[in-house]
């Protein structure tokens, strides 16, 4: 298994003390690993302001009896893009699998799913995405950047999102209050 398969579908972990501050304490379910780079989405903060039907009412959709949860700030590459991670119980053409841990639609074809009742049974909405070129995340990984634990889906769609990077820490069955800001090499 190549690297760039063994990262899709996993969730990548801020370090403590990252060189890039807008990534502090980022969790990002990473969708696309391959030869031509990577997308995540972030799911580690939540938009401030933005909830769920407002979205809903800006593109034309009613938002019926649509919950009124929280937007994610998926990443800085465009923002106003939106994405939908979710279970597996619902696919639209654009649908793509991100084994183990859920799929991802971009379309409003799921907005319009989840407005009327009838989208996928757990999902969370995100505006933009992290996106590395060819190379870029395999180089801050070896600069101690990130860390790529499991994917879970307990975290994923069962944890509150200011709790997200703790939680995987943990999971991993580390302590992150014993992570340390600073890496050496040997």
């Amino acid at each position: 298994m190549s690297e760039a398969q063994y990262l899709s579908g996993r969730l990548l972990l801020a370090m403590p003390g990252m060189f890039d501050p807008r990534f502090e304490r980022s969790v990002n379910v990473m969708c696309v690993h391959d030869e031509h780079g990577a997308l995540g989405i972030g799911i580690g903060h939540v938009l401030a302001n933005v909830r769920f039907r407002e979205l809903l009412e800006e593109v034309g959709i009613d938002p019926a009896d649509a919950p009124d949860c929280e937007v994610h700030h998926g990443g800085p590459v465009e923002p106003g893009r939106g994405f939908v991670l979710h279970s597996t119980d619902w696919g639209g053409a654009d649908t793509i699998e991100v084994q183990p841990i859920c799929a991802l639609s971009a379309s409003v074809d799921i907005l319009r799913a989840i407005a009327e009742g009838h989208g996928p049974s757990q999902w969370l909405i995100a505006l933009g995405y992290a996106g590395w070129g060819p190379g870029q995340l395999e180089g801050e990984m070896r600069q101690h950047g990130w860390y790529a634990a499991e994917g879970h889906r307990e975290i994923l769609f069962g944890t509150r999102a200011s709790n997200r990077w703790n939680a995987t820490w943990k999971a991993e069955g580390i302590d992150p209050a014993l992570l340390s800001n600073e890496t050496g090499s040997a």
